[in-house]
């Protein structure tokens, strides 16, 4: 004969595995604390302004072309 199953508690962990997912992916994304994304973002800055500041040429347009 066949299993009897719940369908409702069948729904219940459908819907808590996909909870469990997105969750995971939320600590991923956002789960850094503050003073690590903020050093990010500076040694992020500070990178570009090195790498711009050794161009040679600017994108400006000279005034007198």
């Amino acid at each position: 004969m066949a299993e009897i199953i719940n369908l409702r508690q069948v729904r219940k962990a459908k819907a808590r595995a996909e909870a469990d997912t997105k969750a995971e992916a939320n600590r991923i994304a956002f789960g850094r604390p503050k003073k690590a994304r903020t050093l990010q973002q500076r040694r992020k800055a500070l990178e570009t302004e090195r790498h711009e500041g050794h161009r040679l040429e600017r994108g400006e347009p000279d005034p007198a072309d």
